[in-house]
């Protein structure tokens, strides 16, 4: 039986706060890119699952919620996997610049966490 989320939350490369509301023993971890003024790609670990494995079952609809006040990004998803299969979701975002224009960040939720202490 799935278990209730949690909350975690984490900073970006430009120092924006993130809220995660997530599910435990689905969500292995979140990254977020950006584009670098250099015109480089940047990617940082937002959050990290502290379970080194699932304790229950996800069971078959994940909810995961990310939150950035700082920037207007306010975004649910919700993965219908009954099988389990699902290992990665990317969703693409626009937010604000500080300068008035419109920048993407993309969001990268992970599963993967080890199904038996084994594979921690």
């Amino acid at each position: 039986m799935a278990r209730h989320n949690r909350e975690g939350q984490g900073a970006d490369q430009q120092g924006f706060r993130y809220s995660i509301n997530y599910q435990p023993d689905w969500l292995r971890l979140v990254k977020v890119t950006r584009t670098l003024d250099s015109g480089r790609q940047s990617t940082k670990t937002l959050f990290r699952n502290p379970l080194p494995r699932p304790e229950a079952s996800p069971g078959e609809r994940v909810r995961t919620r990310i939150l950035s006040r700082d920037q207007g990004l306010e975004v649910e998803l919700c993965v219908t996997d009954p099988r389990q299969i699902v290992r990665r979701v990317q969703v693409t975002c626009t937010v604000p610049t500080p300068e008035g224009g419109e920048e993407e960040v993309v969001l990268t939720l992970q599963d993967g966490l080890a199904l038996d202490p084994d594979e921690a």
